[in-house]
């Protein structure tokens, strides 16, 4: 997959073998899951809707409410589409959580 959405939690620092310190940015993906996806035949591209954060039903708009409901998700507060392959887009099922063991990025 191409991104994942987070919440920023905090900084700390991470050593490597010759002890060399750097700091890291802590981000939470545990809620992340999916909540749609856009399909060749009926959008013209393939990609999958994640979201973030659960939310009361009573803060969400209505129209927002009834894309929710007909994917079978329950409201999240951050919602963001990225595209991938039409082969990808098979193994995201609506509703499941993204998986995600550890990503570590130098830069």
């Amino acid at each position: 997959m191409k991104g994942i959405i987070g919440k920023k939690v905090g900084m700390t620092q991470v050593f490597d073998e010759q002890g060399t310190v750097s700091p890291v940015t802590v981000i939470d993906v545990t809620s992340c899951a999916v909540v749609g996806q856009r399909t060749m035949e009926r959008d013209g591209y393939t990609a999958v809707i994640l979201g973030l954060g659960d939310i009361p039903e009573k803060r969400v708009t209505k129209p927002l409410l009834g894309s929710f409901k007909a994917a079978g998700s329950p409201p999240k507060r951050t919602v963001q589409e990225f595209r991938v392959s039409a082969e990808e887009l098979g193994s995201y099922k609506v509703g499941e959580p993204i998986k995600v063991d550890a990503i570590f990025q130098k830069g």
